[in-house]
């Protein structure tokens, strides 16, 4: 499979020049989705500037359900709550949608994978919100509702902890998107240290130079490296949710659709049955950047 040309194609990545070219067309829709660990919110972003014409989309409460013990931090939502939401938003079945965030895609990422995996033409814009160039808005979008079909998560894109705990013996290669010192130790936020025994450790940071998505050949390299394509991909992270921008690059690179673990670390470390293993990944291309310096991000 080839590199994604993403001149011929929709997705899964968009130029800030292609948006801005196409910000009007008909059946287009444009989503916020800034979202901060800390004490920010991103609606207060949201109202400070957005780019003309894009609806606020929460995390918490419009792309996830309530924390769980089984879940996580960010459970998938109600298939029929999500086509709920998505449908006030303005955003049905043969909608395009840009979805941006100012963590190069880190959050967006999210919901791309969401609306991929129910058939809704998706893509993460390169840069976010940094890279418009045009004047931002403070005006509240006024989406015009849609028609959204309920749709199952679909099984194939996902893996459950009894799948991760089967695969992880070889029978896939599975990814760890938080970053390397939370892979080896772990950090305040998640229930334990470490990670699941024989996760490869796959920093999203390390997708992105600059705060956009390196080319689909070094993402396609640097996947390789870690086992992919030679055997089935499952990712995590932390809930859940950054976990999607290893998806994204490797959707991006050609490799196709790896598996979301979507209770990630925050439900198997809380499951004091389930192993875990500390220390550092001696895999090739895990932990350091590009220019040999410790990775960032991953914290969610």
């Amino acid at each position: 499979m080839n590199p994604v040309d993403e001149t011929t194609s929709f997705g899964p990545v968009v130029s800030a020049g292609w948006l801005a070219e196409h910000v009007s067309d008909p059946g287009l829709v444009v989503a916020d989705v800034r979202w901060y660990l800390d004490d920010r919110h991103g609606r207060d972003a949201y109202d400070a500037g957005h780019i003309p014409g894009a609806v606020f989309v929460d995390l918490d409460t419009d792309l996830a359900a309530p924390p769980s013990f089984h879940g996580g931090r960010h459970p998938l939502p109600d298939p029929v709550e999500f086509a709920s939401k998505m449908s006030q938003l303005g955003i049905g079945d043969t909608s395009r949608v840009v979805v941006y965030d100012d963590v190069g895609g880190a959050i967006a990422a999210r919901m791309w994978w969401m609306l991929d995996a129910c058939g809704v033409a998706a893509a993460v814009l390169d840069g976010g919100v940094a890279a418009w160039t045009g004047e931002l808005s403070t005006e509240a979008a006024e989406p015009v509702r849609a028609w959204f079909t309920v749709i199952p998560w679909p099984a194939e894109r996902l893996a459950t902890a009894d799948e991760v705990e089967q695969l992880r013996h070889g029978e896939a290669v599975v990814l760890d998107a938080r970053d390397s010192e939370r892979y080896a130790h772990g950090s305040a936020i998640d229930p334990r240290p470490g990670h699941v025994p024989g996760a490869v450790s796959a920093p999203f940071a390390r997708n992105l130079s600059g705060g956009r998505l390196k080319p689909p050949e070094v993402l396609r390299a640097r996947y390789e490296s870690l086992g992919v394509g030679a055997k089935p991909a499952v990712v995590y992270c932390g809930s859940g949710v950054t976990a999607c921008h290893d998806l994204l690059a490797m959707r991006r690179a050609g490799l196709g659709n790896g598996r979301l673990f979507v209770g990630s670390w925050s439900a198997w470390g809380a499951d004091t049955e389930r192993p875990t293993e500390t220390g550092t990944d001696p895999s090739p291309g895990s932990g350091v950047d590009d220019d040999g310096g410790p990775d960032s991000g991953g914290r969610h």
